[in-house]
């Protein structure tokens, strides 16, 4: 249990460092964009936004390159080496004085997240042992839900205080923390000795595996449009004051744990089925949010929801990625991070793009409801690809 308290606890530095953006986005741009603020703050906010995309797209291309490079390494080692990462890039994003260079260190910060949640999920499905992969990855994962409803509004409440920067120093802490953590507690664990980078990137001649990334991307990418301005959507949608933002993180981030530990018994039950019941209710609850979001009853229960019903959809893809990827399992194990943050990256744009056309901070989760819609067809077509390849092989 000390071990995967471990893992998790790098997970609970992850969520910190990617989440904590949101709900200091007026910081930001108020020190990185201050004039663009005082004449047009929707698209300051928006173009704060991008350091969100920034970490996203970091993550979409480290995901795959770390692990097909370290299928073979030992584990314990390299669960170490990408929390030093993790650890210096967040401290640049801290100390970097322009918009721009705070932007290339988020795209550093992102790199190594998706590796380090791929190899976590390995080791922690070894130690559950068989028949509970699914909640051996919802564990890992659960440091990056608990992170939601503990660390981002305190590092958020910290932010609001002591200026964004002093957040992002405090969760370069926890990384440090981290890499003592992974190397005292977590025992040593093989790598897998016949991985090489050609084998491990043959998932990606599997149909299987691109239509999972899709679901993931697509589907992920309606919670991200909401998620990414929860904090203007408080204060200028549904009247709240900026000191209730944190309240409403750490109430989005108890959704998120919750639904996690469902996703990952709902995944261990079989995914095929997982996934039309997540995604049937994070439709839902983008509905709610879009058609009552401007109240504050609305906004609460229906971000709550939002992060419920997103969460239990990020064990089962991961899962589901694992069960259709063959050989190449560290890749797979990774790629689902990938996939998330494909979502985060393009939610947070098109979010974005509605927020600086005037049309105010409800119209994301109807860009996020397009999205899940678009999650659902390619689950269709990949239960369609499954069926045809049985038809096939029969």
């Amino acid at each position: 249990m000390a071990a995967l308290l471990a893992l998790a606890l790098g997970g609970f530095g992850i969520g910190a460092t990617e989440f904590a953006a949101m709900g200091l986005l007026p910081e930001i741009a108020a020190d990185l964009v201050p004039g663009l603020l005082a004449t047009n703050p929707d698209a300051a906010i928006g173009q704060a936004g991008w350091v969100i995309t920034a970490y996203a797209l970091g993550v979409v291309v480290g995901a795959p390159t770390i692990a097909a490079l370290a299928g073979r390494f030992p584990r314990r080692g390299l669960l170490v080496a990408l929390a030093v990462a993790f650890t210096a890039a967040t401290l640049a994003t801290a100390l970097l004085p322009t918009l721009e260079t705070v932007i290339a260190a988020r795209v550093l910060a992102g790199l190594p997240h998706g590796a380090y949640f791929g190899i976590a999920a390995l080791v922690a499905a070894e130690l559950m042992g068989p028949g509970k992969r699914g909640q051996g990855v919802a564990l890992v994962l659960s440091g990056l839900t608990v992170s939601t409803v503990i660390g981002v509004p305190i590092i958020t409440a910290v932010g609001q205080a002591a200026g964004w920067r002093a957040a992002y120093l405090l969760v370069a802490a926890v990384f440090a923390a981290t890499i003592l953590a992974v190397r005292i507690l977590v025992p040593p664990v093989a790598g897998d000795p016949d991985s090489t980078i050609r084998r491990e990137l043959g998932a990606f001649a599997r149909p299987q595996v691109w239509i999972a990334v899709g679901v993931g991307a697509i589907g992920f990418g309606g919670f991200f449009a909401v998620y990414s301005y929860i904090a203007p959507l408080a204060t200028e949608e549904a009247g709240f004051a900026a000191s209730a933002v944190p309240w409403l993180l750490a109430s989005t981030g108890v959704g998120m744990t919750l639904g996690n530990f469902l996703g990952g018994r709902l995944a261990d039950g079989g995914t095929t089925r997982a996934q039309f019941i997540a995604f049937a209710g994070l439709a839902a609850s983008l509905t709610l949010v879009g058609l009552v979001g401007g109240t504050q009853v609305g906004a609460a229960i229906g971000t709550f929801a939002v992060g419920f019903t997103a969460a239990a959809l990020s064990p089962i893809v991961q899962t589901r990625l694992m069960d259709v990827a063959g050989d190449s399992q560290t890749l797979a194990a990774a790629l689902n991070h990938s996939a998330l943050n494909l979502g985060n990256a393009l939610g947070a744009f098109l979010g974005g793009l509605v927020v600086a056309a005037g049309l105010g901070y409800l119209a994301p989760a109807w860009v996020g409801l397009a999205l899940a819609a678009g999650g659902v067809v390619l689950a269709v077509v990949g239960v369609l690809v499954a069926r045809r390849s049985e038809r096939t092989a029969a």
